[in-house]
């Protein structure tokens, strides 16, 4: 079992920056990759970007690619979302996912979100 917890949302200026973090816990050994994802009233939710836990190799959506950058720090099982440039359509609700097996087919489990607001 892995636990994750969000932090870090808040209300920001469009063209201002945010960090949200993402804690874990309980069997951490065992994670192999790690993503955000977001969700915006009325909408599905929707990839973020994503990092493999052992290389820090990272990938995003094409919507915050060189606005948004991925990390993970592994001392203290957290991984990071540093948002840039932010715009008003990056408001939504951004929650942490684990994936155990590193495939990005499946995430395995969920925080319960932390909220970023963008305002013009």
């Amino acid at each position: 079992q892995v636990q994750v917890v969000e932090s870090g949302g808040g209300l920001v200026q469009a063209g201002g920056s945010l960090r949200l973090s993402c804690a874990a816990s309980g069997r951490t050994f065992m994670i192999r990759a790690m993503g955000w994802f977001r969700q915006a009233p009325g909408k599905d939710r929707e990839f973020v970007a994503r990092v493999i836990w052992t290389n820090g190799r990272t990938d995003n959506s094409d919507s915050t690619e060189g606005r948004f950058n991925v990390f993970r720090d592994p001392v203290k099982n957290t991984m990071y979302l540093q948002m840039n440039s932010l715009k008003p359509e990056d408001t939504a609700i951004y929650y942490c996912a684990v994936d155990m097996a590193g495939t990005g087919a499946e995430y395995d489990y969920w925080g319960q979100g932390t909220q970023v607001t963008v305002s013009s």
